[in-house]
């Protein structure tokens, strides 16, 4: 587990790895990893879920930040999830 601290972009990097049958969504590592840091799921966003073929294991690298206005500066949102939000109303 790594842990890094980013002042330039106001947020915290983590890597770490999480063991599950199958590669766990977005929603759920936003989950973990907003549960694990102390902070709310709005500040958290992932960046990376990685698995090699046959492990249950899966790298997620993900960026906690201060605020939901930091996020919203710093992060960029791929189109997929723009989609999903606009079709929930803004939920994940």
């Amino acid at each position: 587990m790594e842990k890094k601290l980013n002042p330039l972009f106001g947020r915290e990097e983590v890597e770490f790895f999480v063991k599950a049958d199958k590669t766990p969504s977005e929603v759920e590592v936003e989950k973990m990893v907003a549960e694990k840091y102390s902070s709310s799921v709005e500040n958290v966003k992932v960046r990376i879920i990685k698995g090699k073929f046959g492990s249950k294991e899966f790298l997620v690298k993900a960026d906690i930040y201060k605020n939901a206005e930091d996020k919203t500066r710093f992060g960029t949102i791929k189109k997929r999830n723009k989609k999903k939000k606009e079709k929930t109303g803004g939920k994940k």
